[in-house]
C-alpha cells in the first residue's frame, strides 16, 4: 500500500471538522468536486469507507473516527518536523517553548530544565504559564513544544513521561489549628476544608485519591484566586488548607505555615509532547533529569 498522502489526510481532517463539505472546500480553497474526489481516493487507498453519506451531512464511520484521531497528531508532527528542519538551518532560531500549569512554580520548572541549560547555556528556551485545559490544543497547534503539568494522565493523541516527582506538604493560615503542629498526618485533614484550583482537574482528582486512601472523603472548595501560588489561597480561605510543594516553615510575613506530612505523598510532574517527534532540546531536557523516553512513555 502506498504511504498516506498528507495533503489528502489534511483534507480529510478539514471535512471532519467543518460543518459541511462546502465549508471545508472553501477553507481549503478548492472546489467541492475536487475535495470529494480526494476523499474517495483516500478511501480507495485504505480500502474502507470513511464517511456515512447522506444528502445533508457526512458522518465519520468508526474507521473514519479512528483515522481522524490518528491524523491530528500525525499532521501536527509533520508540521513540527518541517519547523525543526528550518530552525536547524536558521542563524537565529525561534525559542523552544515550554508551557507549565499553575500548580508548578517557575522555579520548579527551572529545576527540570536546569541540567540541559547548564550543559548548553546557548539553548533558546522560553517558559510561560499554560492553562491545563489548553495543553492538547497548544501542543497540536504548535504554540508550545513541551508542557509540564502535575498529572498522571496523558491525552490519547499526545506522548508523555514522568519528568520528576515532588513531595507534597500542607499550607495553612497562621490561625489554623494545624499551624501549631510540627508535622501532620493525612488523616488530620478529615475535618478540614481543602482549597484547590478548579482549573487543574486531574491534579485535584489525584489529591482526592490521596485523601481516600487515608480513609476519608475530602471537603474540597475551589479557590477564588487565579495566577497566584497555591499557598496564597489560605490567606483568602483562612479556614482551609492547601497542598503545596514549598519547603516547610513560615511564609508571607509569618501569615502562612508550611507543615510536613509524617508520610508525605509524592506528586508526579508529567512532561507532554507531540508523538513521533524527537527534537534535540526536548531530548536534552529529559536526558538531564534521567528520563528514558523509550521506557518511560505512558
Amino acid at each position: 500500500m502506498r504511504d498516506l498522502d498528507l495533503r489528502r489526510l489534511r483534507m480529510f481532517v478539514e471535512v471532519v471538522e467543518a460543518p459541511s463539505l462546502r465549508v471545508a472546500a472553501e477553507r481549503l480553497f478548492i472546489s467541492q468536486q475536487a475535495l470529494s474526489a480526494a476523499i474517495r481516493d483516500l478511501e480507495r487507498q485504505l480500502g474502507v469507507e470513511l464517511f456515512s453519506r447522506s444528502r445533508r451531512s457526512l458522518t465519520p464511520t468508526p474507521a473514519g473516527k479512528a483515522l481522524y484521531e490518528g491524523a491530528v497528531p500525525l499532521l501536527a508532527g509533520g508540521a513540527h518536523l518541517a519547523s525543526e528542519v528550518r530552525l536547524i538551518d536558521a542563524s537565529n532560531p525561534d525559542p523552544y517553548t515550554i508551557g507549565h500549569t499553575p500548580g508548578l512554580a517557575p522555579s520548579e520548572v527551572f529545576e527540570i530544565i536546569e541540567g540541559a541549560v547548564l550543559a548548553d547555556p546557548s539553548l533558546p528556551i522560553t517558559v510561560r504559564p499554560l492553562s491545563p485545559s489548553a495543553i492538547r490544543e497548544e501542543i497540536l497547534g504548535g504554540n508550545i513544544d513541551l508542557a509540564l503539568a502535575r498529572s498522571r494522565e496523558v491525552p490519547p493523541d499526545l506522548a508523555g513521561a514522568t519528568a520528576t516527582r515532588h513531595k507534597l506538604r500542607l499550607a495553612v493560615n497562621a490561625h489554623h489549628p494545624l499551624a501549631a503542629n510540627p508535622t501532620c498526618a493525612m488523616k488530620d485533614l478529615e475535618s478540614c476544608q481543602i482549597v484547590v484550583s478548579e482549573l487543574e482537574e486531574d491534579y485535584v482528582n489525584m489529591l482526592v485519591s490521596y485523601c481516600r486512601r487515608a480513609g476519608f472523603e475530602p471537603k474540597i472548595i475551589a479557590s477564588t484566586l487565579r495566577g497566584t501560588p497555591p499557598h496564597m489561597a489560605v490567606i483568602t480561605h483562612p479556614e482551609a488548607c492547601a497542598f503545596v510543594t514549598n519547603q516547610p516553615g513560615w511564609l508571607y510575613g509569618n501569615q502562612i505555615r508550611i507543615v510536613e506530612f509524617d508520610d508525605p505523598p509524592m506528586t508526579p510532574v508529567m512532561a507532554l509532547w507531540l508523538p513521533n517527534t524527537a527534537p534535540r532540546i526536548r531530548n536534552l531536557i529529559l536526558d538531564a533529569v534521567g528520563v528514558s523516553v523509550e521506557t518511560e512513555l505512558i
